[in-house]
């Protein structure tokens, strides 16, 4: 089962430093670019990934093709990708020894979120973490560099 209770999605945020963004947006009208620029103000490290825009910058961070590449430990996935295409992104996360997929409002994949569970990650489904933290009181700045 996908965490619900505050206090599980609380003490994911609280441990996770290192998000992986799968459907990072270089777009400011996208929620992935607002979401991404949310979470780095909050003392996050978010990598961003996606394929369309690989080698470029978005918020000062390189952009990956795929997770595979980013050759650093990732505790969260954070998946933009529209509900059938999240299996892949989670299957990817599950490869890349992620400790947590976070499948953003309006993702749902029941199937890769129990792939994701089987393989021993936490997951978060239907939520966005630019919402949660400062409805949980999650205080991170400064705590991740």
């Amino acid at each position: 089962m996908p965490l619900t209770s505050d206090e599980d999605i609380r003490a994911l945020l609280d441990e996770v430093r290192t998000i992986a963004m799968i459907g990072a947006s270089d777009r400011p009208d996208r929620p992935s670019y607002r979401v991404m620029e949310y979470l780095q103000s909050r003392g996050y490290r978010v990598i961003p990934v996606n394929p369309q825009i690989t080698g470029e910058h978005v918020h000062g961070e390189f952009v990956f093709r795929e997770l595979s590449q980013i050759g650093e430990p990732i505790d969260m996935v954070d998946i933009f990708r529209r509900p059938m295409a999240a299996g892949e992104a989670v299957d990817e996360a599950i490869a890349a020894g992620a400790k947590a997929v976070w499948l953003q409002i309006g993702v749902i994949n029941e199937e890769a979120a129990a792939r994701a569970e089987a393989a021993g990650l936490k997951v978060v489904m239907d939520r966005c973490p630019a919402i949660e933290i400062p409805r949980l009181g999650v205080s991170m700045v400064g705590g991740a560099h």
